[in-house]
């Protein structure tokens, strides 16, 4: 249709309007055909908040994140609880007569269409029940498209009628003020006025409503011009409002960003791994009581560590039951160099944390006992790079020490022996099958896998270690409550997790390192585990109880060291914070020794501890007369080790090169078998004339049975003949390369 007869067609509708011809026609043509609009039931329970709630284990709300960027709503509100003012400077502004009309106001049609044709002008009449109309069918018939073309126009009229014919005058109000949009991206009475006056619509005063039922007509306005018409509203209102005040309060408001408040955010990045979809009120796992505790206290330890370039740490609390997590606090919030990084789940090395597991597997596989004594001296480990010293954190050593011993004062040199005794891959498959997702069970990680040298998350140490508090058993960790329980099953035997849980509880043979008073002892019985990564980089305390697991982690997210920091003084005062208060008022039960263990007196030769009652796997505990023996070391290669590269000298003869094998432990009768022939007896020297190529060298047993094996190569010329003698019994030697340590 043509400009030239949209225009006529208005002079139409006005002069019949006017003089009362066309209005009852058009009233029963409007009411005939069309479609149904929705129900107001439909188009309620169809409202979608931007915004997503994070609820706690008690319906608490914890915290809430964004989900829809294109607008902001928040709650759909009844019209009981919007402030009366809000309803009459609405209607005063957008539809005075709309209590009388059916859907159209033919007089402010009329009257719009007058003042159009003769001023020129483009003053709409559109009720509240068109408006709402436009919005329930998506936005047709609004803008340039369908506004100001007669046949959008009349359909919106006819949409609006049929709204009223099936809605009531408060469900069309109440459905108007919850979708409209005021300012800017602020979509609904509840999210303008918390964002605008922060506060509930119910609250709403008179000045107030003035400005937002303004802001409908033109939500972008610059603030003077909200103000002006603000002014306007105010006085066609009859005095009601100041004009002044009305005017004041825009500018004021408009001319500052708007704010909404989100309420508490605790557990923020556990909102983002729940929430999703806009409007949903998810209820988690957390305790927002305790999750607010662990995160105070956190924060005030890493204030106290900011002189010794401590930024960063985590929290997390489990329920050894259920696997339910009760606390999860990711890092430490505003104290946090980087507050989106999630500390409870990033990767950082283990420390002395997987000490527990390692005894524990040489306790299950009767190996060692919490009573057998282990070297604590000095230690050469020869490595394919290298020769490997560890030490002890205070760099002494203790001569022999009980497992009980090593194990609760976390030392580093009877763990390496440990590990060599265990297996390297033996127990790598153990931490792999507790949960330790980045350790491969196939890798070659060396005895330093027993100091902590892999890659770990706060959410799997706090896993394995309720496996120990279980008893063995163990299962995922959960942030639903209600969820389905992954499959539980037996990680470690009964009778290691209970040893291992009653050394890691034993303040007095912690004390060999920690002292009496430190920050693990609580007020009640608890095992707990301290690490610290090398460089001082990561400080970690897992323990538990019989009810809870508790780990805390503190470092840098960048990786830098902190300066003077341990496990004991970095993060055990939040484990202890947090544990304490888990058990305020209750304190835990006891874990009775399961069938299969049983305790023993064990006196120690020489006095290297006092005697006292130890518990033991039933079959291992020593007999009334005998003292437990030093753990008997398998037999194994000690120099070279796998993948060593022996470099020949040109400057020295070859019949002065020589390489001595070497092994740790021999049995008697055990022999060298170099690349299938025989090579010597292997608890006397052995040198060997090096010959370039690469070599298999196995450690046989008495019966002949390969006991050890490794290759390594030689490089240098080849020699053009075979010495007469490739292992002679006496010559003056020269070692290419260093000798092999021994337990």
């Amino acid at each position: 249709m043509s400009a030239r007869w949209s225009r006529f067609a208005r002079i139409l509708v006005a002069i019949f309007a006017a003089a009362g011809i066309v209005v009852p026609a058009a009233g029963w043509w409007l009411t005939t055909g069309g479609a149904d609009p929705p129900s107001f039931e439909a188009v309620r329970s169809g409202f979608t908040p931007s915004e997503a709630l994070l609820l706690d284990r008690n319906g608490v709300p914890i915290d809430s994140i964004r989900i829809d960027s294109r607008g902001r709503r928040l709650s759909w509100v009844c019209l009981d609880a919007i402030s009366p003012a809000m309803v009459r400077a609405i209607l005063a502004s957008e539809d005075r007569r709309f209590m009388r009309h059916h859907g159209v106001d033919w007089r402010a049609l009329a009257s719009a269409a007058a003042g159009n044709l003769l001023r020129g002008g483009r003053r709409g009449a559109s009720t509240i029940s068109m408006q709402l109309a436009g919005m329930l069918d998506g936005g047709r018939g609004r803008g340039v498209s369908g506004r100001r073309k007669l046949p959008g126009k009349v359909a919106q009229l006819r949409r609006a009628v049929a709204l009223e014919r099936r809605w009531s005058k408060g469900q069309i109000l109440e459905a108007y003020l919850n979708l409209v949009t005021f300012r800017g991206e602020l979509q609904g009475i509840d999210a303008a006025a918390r964002g605008l006056f922060h506060k509930a619509p119910g609250g709403l005063t008179g000045p107030e409503s003035i400005v937002l039922s303004v802001l409908v007509r033109s939500p972008n306005a610059l603030p003077p011009r909200v103000g002006r018409r603000a002014a306007v509203l105010a006085r066609a209102m009859g005095g009601t409002v100041s004009e002044a005040e009305a005017t004041r309060l825009a500018v004021e408001t408009l001319s500052v960003p708007y704010a909404i408040d989100q309420g508490p955010s605790l557990a923020p990045l556990v909102a983002r791994q729940l929430l999703t979809l806009g409007g949903q009120r998810v209820a988690c796992t957390l305790d927002a009581a305790l999750q607010r505790f662990a995160s105070e206290s956190l924060a005030r330890q890493l204030a106290s560590l900011g002189g010794q370039n401590v930024t960063d740490g985590a929290v997390l609390i489990a329920d050894n039951r259920t696997g339910e997590i009760l606390a999860y606090v990711a890092n430490g919030g505003t104290l946090s160099s980087a507050i989106c990084v999630d500390g409870v789940a990033a990767r950082r090395q283990a420390g002395s944390t997987l000490k527990p597991f390692l005894y524990g597997l040489a306790i299950e596989r009767r190996i060692l006992t919490a009573a057998s004594l282990l070297d604590d001296s000095p230690l050469d480990v020869q490595t394919a790079s290298g020769t490997y010293r560890p030490q002890n954190y205070d760099r002494t050593f203790r001569g022999a020490v009980s497992v009980r011993t090593a194990l609760a004062s976390s030392l580093n040199v009877p763990a390496v022996r440990t590990i060599r005794i265990a297996g390297e891959d033996d127990f790598a498959r153990r931490l792999r099958a507790l949960g330790f997702s980045a350790i491969d069970d196939r890798g070659d990680y060396g005895a330093s896998l027993a100091l902590g040298s892999a890659d770990v998350t706060l959410l799997e140490l706090v896993n394995a270690f309720r496996t120990l508090a279980n008893v063995g058993m163990g299962g995922p960790l959960s942030l639903l409550p209600g969820a389905k329980p992954g499959e539980r099953s037996r990680k470690m035997s009964r009778e290691s997790a209970f040893i291992v849980s009653d050394i890691l509880a034993d303040r007095g043979a912690r004390a060999e390192a920690f002292g009496l008073d430190n920050p693990l002892g609580t007020p009640f019985r608890a095992s707990a585990k301290t690490g610290t990564s090398k460089d001082m980089r990561d400080n970690w305390c897992i323990g538990f109880t019989s009810r809870y697991t508790a780990g805390v982690w503190v470092g840098n997210f960048n990786g830098a060291p902190m300066w003077n920091v341990s496990g004991v003084s970095g993060a055990a005062p939040v484990w202890r914070e947090v544990m304490t208060y888990l058990h305020e008022g209750s304190p835990p039960a006891n874990v009775k020794a399961p069938p299969g263990v049983l305790t023993a007196r064990v006196d120690f030769p020489e006095e290297v501890e006092p005697g006292r009652e130890e518990w033991f796997v039933a079959g291992t505990e020593p007999s009334a007369e005998a003292a437990p023996a030093r753990a008997k070391l398998p037999s194994r290669i000690a120099y070279p080790a796998e993948g060593t590269v022996v470099a020949l000298d040109p400057d020295i003869p070859d019949a002065r090169q020589r390489i001595f094998f070497q092994a740790r432990d021999p049995s008697p009768g055990d022999a060298w078998r170099l690349d299938g022939l025989p090579a010597g007896r292997a608890d006397a020297p052995s040198p060997w004339a090096p010959e370039a190529g690469i070599h298999t060298l196995e450690l046989v047993t008495a019966e002949g049975r390969p006991a050890h094996a490794v290759r390594f190569s030689v490089r240098g010329r080849p020699r053009a003949t075979a010495p007469p003698d490739r292992f002679p019994e006496k010559e003056t030697s020269h070692e290419t390369s260093g000798h092999g340590g021994h337990l």
